[in-house]
């Protein structure tokens, strides 16, 4: 199965579909009580539809007004697109003829039952950890899907990144095949988040970044990066200067997955999507013992604020008080005049991480384009906000974007009129 959005190589036009996170969640076998009785065909059942949701197999395997599990989700590339293979139950296109073992292998090693090596649009260096009693799980509930009789779209990828013998050079550098092993020194709770952010969940293949390679360095795992084709960020999870959740309450960073909204801030964009297809499915004790791995990840990216330039002084009083009478016209109405928000609906945005980042794409994406926390089970009415792409000129997001970053102690820098030019073609997903 592949995930939401993310295209891994740039040898083979790989790394380019967003992702935000993806989570599973049942018991790794290093976990689980061996004396237990061997639990009924209901129950696989019912734990591999949980897996399913949880890792928002729907989301990649359904074409828009399609069918699900069909497939046939384009996944757009500079080198071409990429279409997501039909998983239902179907004999001739789906996964109907497979075997427990081949759909094993397949998340394992990150070939097709054939021997083919799949392109890592399918995140099997992350997959490779989910144990075999999960991918059994998840193996049984497709199986039990209605057969969807629809042929596979075959990709659209120009030469040479049509050559699937690219990829053998491609996964000699990043692919390591092994399932999650448990840490001694660590409890069972962090090694159980520890198993659903590394596997299914791959969290670092939107939080860390693309080299040149299409591939990710292990030193710079969930240091953040831009998420390919979709110009939105992935703030690092290893940095208080950005999303970094060291500063954070295990309550809040459980709040923000669960429901889309916490007292530090909410989720837009591609995690928005995340949250709202995957997490708010998670139980609480899955959700917790990933938040208390992700909070454990060092401090890696540094803490310190670089002094301002003359130059970035200079542009911020230029552009700041243009900014400010925006913000206190269209914005201070939910964000407070002293920019301390309406909790838990509006968040925050004085001293909010993610306002204040090296990159200001987010901030400058929400101005133009606004958009709602997800709605999920625990916020089923989500607050949200408007676009102003219409009614505001480059100049002034770029003014009001600034007034943000910089206002009530903030320390983020000045953007600039074509930054935000830039992001008005941006797709909104």
């Amino acid at each position: 199965m592949t995930r939401l959005r993310i295209l891994k190589t740039a040898i083979v036009a790989m790394a380019l579909v967003p992702a935000a996170w993806l989570f599973i969640a049942s018991t790794p076998a290093h976990a689980q009580d061996k004396s237990a009785a061997p639990a009924s065909h209901a129950d696989v059942l019912k734990r591999g539809e949980y897996l399913a949701r949880a890792g928002d197999c729907i989301a990649c395997h359904t074409a828009p007004g399609g069918k699900e599990f069909a497939g046939g989700l384009a996944m757009d590339t500079p080198f071409g697109a990429l279409y997501t293979p039909n998983i239902s139950s179907d004999r001739e296109y789906g996964i109907g003829a497979w075997t427990a073992d081949q759909f094993y292998a397949m998340l394992h090693t990150g070939k097709s039952r054939d021997g083919q090596l799949i392109y890592p649009a399918m995140p099997f260096a992350s997959y490779t950890k989910v144990t075999r009693e999960d991918s059994d799980a998840i193996y049984a509930f497709l199986k039990s899907t209605a057969p969807i009789h629809e042929p596979n779209r075959p990709h659209e990828l120009r030469f040479p990144y049509n050559q699937r013998s690219l990829l053998i050079g491609w996964r000699t550098l990043y692919f390591r095949e092994g399932e999650y092993k448990p840490d001694p020194k660590m409890s069972v709770e962090w090694n159980r988040g520890a198993y659903l952010v590394q596997g299914l969940g791959h969290c670092t293949m939107c939080h860390t970044a693309i080299n040149a390679l299409g591939g990710s360095s292990e030193r710079k795992a969930f240091e953040g990066g831009l998420i390919p084709m979709q110009n939105w960020y992935a703030p690092s999870l290893t940095s208080n200067k950005e999303a970094g959740l060291g500063e954070w309450s295990i309550e809040d960073i459980d709040a923000l997955l669960q429901s889309g909204v916490s007292n530090r801030g909410a989720v837009y964009g591609p995690m928005a999507q995340v949250v709202h297809d995957s997490l708010q499915y998670l139980n609480d004790d899955d959700i917790r013992a990933m938040s208390v791995y992700l909070k454990s990840l060092p401090e890696r990216s540094g803490t310190a604020i670089a002094e301002p330039t003359q130059a970035t002084t200079e542009q911020t009083s230029t552009l700041a008080p243009l900014g400010k009478k925006i913000y206190d016209a269209q914005c201070a109405v939910c964000h407070g005049a002293q920019g301390l928000g309406k909790l838990p609906d509006f968040p925050p945005l004085a001293n909010n991480q993610s306002i204040q980042m090296t990159s200001a794409v987010n901030p400058i994406r929400m101005v133009l384009n606004g958009g709602y926390a997800p709605g999920t089970m625990k916020n089923p009415r989500p607050y949200g906000m408007p676009p102003f792409a219409q009614t505001l000129s480059d100049v002034e997001v770029a003014a009001v974007v600034t007034y943000i970053r910089t206002a009530w102690g903030n320390h983020g820098t000045p953007v600039t009129p074509k930054e935000a030019n830039d992001l008005r073609a941006a797709p909104l997903n």
